[in-house]
C-alpha cells in the first residue's frame, strides 16, 4: 500500500521544504532590514495598531505585549492584539507594518469578513484531521499488511479516511491565505490613508508583509505536497 519510506518522503517533499526555508529566511531578512529604518513620524508599533483600529471604527480591542520575536498575533477569543518585543515600542517601518497587519485581523472580525469566519469554523475539523489523519494512514498500512487478507479492506478504508482527514490541513491553509493577504491589504491602506507612513516607507512595509505572506503560501504548498505524496503512494492490496 505504501512504499519508499522516509527517504522517499524527504525527496518528494524537498521542493516544498526548500520553498518554506527560503520564505522564512526572506521574512527575517526583510524584517531585520526595515527594522533599522525609523519612520519619520516616530509612531510606535502599538500606536500604529491603535491608529488602524480607530480608522476602522473599532475601539474595543486591547493591545498588549508578548515575549519573543515575530510572535505577533490577534486573539479573537479575548479580542486582543499581542505585539512582540521587536514591534510594540519600535518606531521602525517593519514594526509598524507588522502591527498594522495584526490590527487588520481585528478589523476583519469586527466587520464580519467572511473568509475569516470560515477559517474559524473549520479549525476544529482541521485540528482533528492533522492529529488523526496521519495516525489512520499509518494504522491502515499496518492492518492491511498484517498478514490477514480479510484485514486488507479495513486497512484500505482506514487509509482513505486518514487521507481525507489530512486533506483538511490543506483546506485550512487554502482558506488562511486570502485572510492573511486581506489583513495586509487593510493594513497598508490604513497606513496610507492615515498618513502614518510616507510612500517610500509604505513600500518597505509592503515588502515585509509580502515576505510574510510567502510563508503562508509555503505552508499551503507543503500541505498539498503531503496530500499528493500519501495519495500517490496508495496501493490497495490485491
Amino acid at each position: 500500500m505504501f512504499g519508499y519510506g522516509y527517504l522517499g518522503y524527504l525527496v518528494f517533499m524537498l521542493p516544498a521544504l526548500v520553498f518554506g526555508l527560503v520564505a522564512q529566511a526572506m521574512v527575517k531578512s526583510r524584517f531585520n532590514r526595515f527594522s533599522k529604518i525609523a519612520s519619520r513620524r516616530g509612531m510606535t508599533g502599538a500606536q500604529a495598531a491603535q491608529a488602524v483600529l480607530n480608522g476602522g471604527g473599532v475601539y474595543n480591542v486591547k493591545i498588549g505585549r508578548v515575549a519573543g520575536n515575530l510572535t505577533d498575533h490577534y486573539n479573537p477569543k479575548n479580542n486582543s492584539i499581542s505585539l512582540s518585543d521587536s514591534v510594540y515600542n519600535s518606531t521602525s517601518v517593519a514594526a509598524i507594518g507588522v502591527a498594522a497587519h495584526e490590527a487588520g485581523h481585528a478589523l476583519q472580525y469586527a466587520q464580519d469578513y467572511s473568509p475569516i469566519k470560515l477559517r474559524m469554523a473549520i479549525i476544529p475539523v482541521c485540528n482533528l484531521g492533522s492529529r488523526i489523519g496521519p495516525l489512520l494512514i499509518v494504522l491502515g498500512c499496518i492492518i492491511s499488511y498484517g498478514g490477514m487478507a480479510a484485514s486488507a479492506e479495513l486497512g484500505t478504508m482506514m487509509y482513505l479516511v486518514g487521507l481525507v482527514l489530512f486533506c483538511t490541513v490543506a483546506v485550512f491553509q487554502l482558506v488562511t491565505l486570502p485572510v492573511e493577504l486581506n489583513a495586509s491589504k487593510r493594513a497598508l491602506r490604513a497606513l496610507e490613508m492615515g498618513g502614518t507612513l510616507d510612500n517610500d516607507e509604505l513600500r518597505g512595509a509592503k515588502k515585509v508583509l509580502t515576505a510574510a505572506a510567502l510563508t503562508y503560501v509555503a505552508a499551503l504548498v507543503t500541505s498539498i505536497f503531503q496530500v499528493f505524496y500519501y495519495a500517490s503512494r496508495f496501493r490497495p492490496r490485491d
